[in-house]
């Protein structure tokens, strides 16, 4: 895989309570990736960019909510969501202080 492509998948990690759980219990990490990526891609990226090895990929892809603008109806853009399964013994730190 081309290593400049691997470098535009990822695109930021996603924080929530839900994605919080998910790393304590089951060693996953969310990222939110391009709308085009592959789980192939996906898992090459982490792998290139976190040093890891990553066991397996889910993918989700997220619907725009509908929202009013005044009168206008209006929909936020769709986006794709990556759910990235590592090896044991292997995890992400977001947090590391310099």
């Amino acid at each position: 895989m081309n290593q400049e492509r691997l470098l535009k998948i990822l695109l930021a990690p996603h924080v929530s309570e839900k994605a919080n759980r998910l790393t304590e219990q089951y060693n996953q990490v969310v990222f939110r990736v391009a709308r085009d990526a592959t789980k192939p891609e996906i898992k090459g990226a982490v792998e290139m960019l976190f040093s890891v090895k990553v066991k397996g990929v889910t993918v989700v892809n997220v619907k725009g909510k509908r929202k009013r603008f005044g009168a206008m109806q209006g929909q936020r853009s769709d986006w794709k969501k990556a759910y990235v399964s590592l090896e044991a013994g292997h995890e992400i730190d977001f947090l590391v202080a310099e």
